[in-house]
């Protein structure tokens, strides 16, 4: 079976968590006799061609058996059409919602409404939509999307995190990083809860370090500007940095106080390297993580500087809750991904 797996701006995504999760829908893969194409084009990219009658042609596609979307743009409604004309199933992945599109970048919260009737539209296009969690699912139905909608984990890659515990000394070096750590890692967005992380570093005496890449352009919101260019003594945001297994070395308490997500594949990767997680009580962490088992969930800065202080005093606490987060990462591992990505191609193909 050859299967389409598509990430439309591939490029520029590739530090955001959909490029990450398609990475891992692409390793999940690697190991089964499914045979990817990435990309739908016979002769790369037709940019050129995409809002013409030209793009819907079928010379233009390459062939395959399943098509798979992770993007919702202009390439992608290409393949839908296309699909539809060659009577080829098509899977839509949900990466993108606009509950979790809100928050993100300047202007981001009064585009989500339009961007909500478009992606109702645009998933209902699919024989199936996959979407990372029940929570998600939930809301695409409140759109509602009419397509048939499956959850399932985007997964971790815990082999690409082996040898995090040698980056320690180095990376806490390079950050001037002492004692517990408090950091999170991603794109630093105040839906991602950049003002509590910096709010609770204030109220605190332990380094925080963020992880992860941010504009500082005109796209840029003006939160994320005050608190980069401005930020607590003792918070450190370091921007891109080439190896991530340097964050989960340096760092000892994750902390993520996000508004909204649809799973969390930083979160994962912190479970999958033993580290103490606090989340934020929203839908989908209750849905996959146990508040006192392998993770501390927090509603309010209270109770988040509650936990970090619980935390600071007791180590023992810390490595259990890593212990167990350790075992919660690999009930999510690629193995188990890359079997329902195959079930899924053979049962619409």
């Amino acid at each position: 079976m050859r299967v389409l797996n598509y990430l439309e701006l591939e490029s520029r995504l590739d530090r955001s968590g959909i490029g990450t999760a398609v990475d891992h829908q692409r390793a999940a893969l690697a190991d089964t006799a499914v045979e990817v194409e990435t990309t739908p084009w016979r002769d790369g990219h037709p940019g050129w061609a995409v809002g013409g009658n030209v793009a819907f042609d079928d010379p233009v596609f390459t062939d395959f058996d399943v098509a798979h979307c992770n993007m919702i743009g202009p390439g992608s409604v290409a393949v839908t059409r296309h699909a539809a004309r060659a009577d080829i199933p098509l899977v839509l992945h949900a990466h993108v919602t606009r509950e979790d599109f809100r928050g993100s970048f300047r202007g981001s919260n009064v585009v989500a409404p339009a961007l909500g009737r478009y992606l109702q539209w645009f998933y209902s296009q699919a024989d199936l939509v996959l979407c990372p969690s029940e929570y998600t699912k939930g809301v695409l139905e409140s759109y509602p999307v009419d397509a048939p909608i499956r959850p399932m984990t985007n997964g971790v890659d815990i082999d690409a995190l082996s040898g995090f515990e040698e980056t320690r000394e180095d990376y806490r070096r390079r950050y001037d990083l002492d004692g517990m750590v408090v950091f999170a890692v991603g794109n630093v967005f105040e839906r991602k809860g950049l003002t509590t992380f910096c709010e609770l570093a204030q109220r605190t005496d332990y380094d925080f370090a963020w992880f992860g890449p941010y504009d500082a352009g005109p796209q840029a919101s003006r939160t994320v500007t005050q608190w980069v260019n401005d930020p607590p003594e003792n918070v450190t945001f370091t921007g891109w940095i080439e190896d991530i297994r340097g964050a989960f070395g340096a760092g000892d308490v994750y902390l993520f106080p996000t508004k909204a997500e649809n799973q969390g594949i930083a979160v994962l990767e912190a479970m999958a390297c033993g580290k103490a997680v606090v989340l934020s009580d929203i839908p989908v962490f209750r849905e996959y993580y146990e508040d006192g088992h392998d993770c501390l969930i927090c509603e309010g800065e209270a109770e988040f500087e509650a936990a970090l202080s619980r935390l600071a005093e007791d180590p023992d606490l810390r490595e259990r809750l890593g212990e167990n987060a350790r075992e919660t990462a690999r009930e999510h591992g690629l193995d188990r991904v890359g079997r329902r990505l195959v079930e899924t191609y053979e049962e619409l193909g």
